[in-house]
């Protein structure tokens, strides 16, 4: 039988996930400072999107921010293999405190569905997995682009229950009808959208295409939504699990102001750990019309 690359990839993640997690983290952060040194596109796109974002900082300060963010990024790419491969109570354990939890049982309260909005900060791999033990869950996923790795894939997302939908008319029917029925869903919120489904908002003050999903959903489901995360603790110690409100104006049917009001929710996770947001992902690409794209400036 022929070794594919998917193949390649799921040997690598089994063998990675023989690490504890302070290793993993070690390594991770290794990684990161090398990517720091080396030219790459990732050292490139964080750089950029730091310099964006907090255009107050002095360039010493945006350096030593670009290097943290791409060591949580070395950090991240480790932790996945153990939160996909090690046993579902072991990863749980993890989870070493939950900020926020009220805000959970207040939602849950109003017998309403719930949607988490999960953004790429800390270790959203964790925090679905932890939901998904929790509650009936559903979650949008994306296929991976690689041949033969969804299976694997899809199966360790899903294995505390989470239920994966494609993010087609169907996929998002499923998620309409489980949140009226009073479940749970999740959605990573501040990826870029392509065509249709978006409306521009600020992002850390710069206007960007920004999906209108959330608002859709919550005004079709009647759920309540929260933002979550699991933040890094120091020293391989674990992590938190933080719950935070969504700014007021979210599930508005005006789209620009559904839109600006979840950036400004993203966006306030992001202020609390920096360093942890995926800031290698080209987040300004999609501009008003006119506006030059950010990460070729020469064009």
């Amino acid at each position: 039988m022929a070794i594919t690359r998917a193949r390649l990839l799921i040997t690598l993640i089994r063998l990675t996930s023989k690490l504890n997690l302070v290793w993993a983290q070690r390594m991770g952060a290794a990684v990161g400072s090398l990517l720091y040194r080396l030219p790459n596109r990732s050292k490139q796109v964080t750089k950029a999107n730091i310099a964006l974002a907090y255009p107050q900082l002095s360039i010493e300060q945006r350096e030593a921010l670009a290097h943290e963010s791409l060591q949580h990024t070395g950090r991240v790419a480790l932790e996945i293999p153990l939160v996909w491969e090690w046993p579902l109570d072991r990863c749980l354990s993890l989870i070493r405190e939950i900020e926020g939890e009220e805000l959970l049982s207040e939602a849950r309260a109003t017998g309403k569905g719930l949607l988490l909005l999960a953004p790429h900060l800390g270790n959203w791999e964790l925090c679905g997995l932890y939901f998904s033990s929790q509650y009936r869950m559903a979650a949008l996923f994306s296929p991976p682009s690689l041949p033969g790795f969804e299976e694997y894939m899809t199966t360790c997302r899903s294995r505390g229950g989470s239920e994966l939908v494609p993010g087609d008319r169907r996929g998002l029917a499923r998620l309409i009808a489980l949140l009226r029925e009073g479940q749970v869903a999740g959605i990573l919120p501040d990826q870029s959208p392509r065509g249709a489904g978006s409306a521009y908002a600020p992002f850390f003050g710069i206007e960007v295409r920004t999906m209108t999903l959330v608002s859709k959903l919550l005004q079709k489901s009647g759920a309540v939504a929260i933002m979550t995360w699991c933040e890094r603790l120091p020293d391989g110690s674990g992590f938190k699990l933080v719950v935070r409100r969504c700014a007021e104006g979210i599930a508005d049917p005006d789209p620009v102001l559904a839109t600006r009001a979840l950036n400004d929710s993203v966006e306030a996770c992001v202020q609390e750990a920096p360093a942890q947001y995926q800031w290698e992902y080209k987040r300004f690409r999609h501009r008003p019309p006119g506006v030059p794209d950010p990460y070729r400036p020469a064009r």
